[in-house]
């Protein structure tokens, strides 16, 4: 009974801190992907991310209703690009172990794109779909890179 008990407990909890798949992605024809943004690297790629549920990205998309953000980045640390979002966002610091083509908002008011590993409590904003680590890298090349963020449509 104690398994049964604490495999509910797991799958609860899986459900609280990931959501339901599929849920918040579900909109009728027409209307806007409010849980998708585009990001286009100056001169590079434009990729599409799936954002997390949480108020921070929904947060995200409220500031990108009023329009593009253009984010100015640098490299930090060979594991990530950061910039400043020019606005604070509200924060879901969590312990959360990064990857290649993770979307991270840092102290509430960095925009952070990760193309290597790192564990750090972050807030989770989304993770770009349909690329590969090397594209990615790539795309995001070597020093600085100005991206714009879109709501996709």
């Amino acid at each position: 009974m104690t398994k049964i008990k604490n495999l509910l407990l797991m799958a609860i909890l899986s459900i609280y801190v990931f959501g339901v798949p599929g849920l918040a992605a579900e909109k009728g024809a027409g209307e806007m992907q409010e849980n998708k943004i585009k990001v286009v690297v100056d001169g590079g790629e434009t990729f599409t991310a799936i954002l997390a549920d949480n108020s921070s990205a929904r947060a995200l998309v409220e500031l990108l209703k009023n329009g593009d953000i253009t984010i100015d980045m640098e490299d930090y640390a060979n594991m990530e690009k950061v910039g400043p979002l020019g606005k604070k966002l509200p924060r879901n610091d969590a312990p959360t172990t990064t990857s290649c083509g993770d979307l991270i908002l840092y102290q509430g008011k960095y925009f952070v794109i990760y193309y290597a590993r790192n564990s750090w409590n972050l807030t989770r904003l989304g993770r770009i779909e349909g690329a590969s680590s090397e594209q990615i890298i790539s795309a995001l090349g070597e020093g600085g890179v100005r991206v714009r963020l879109s709501i996709a449509d």
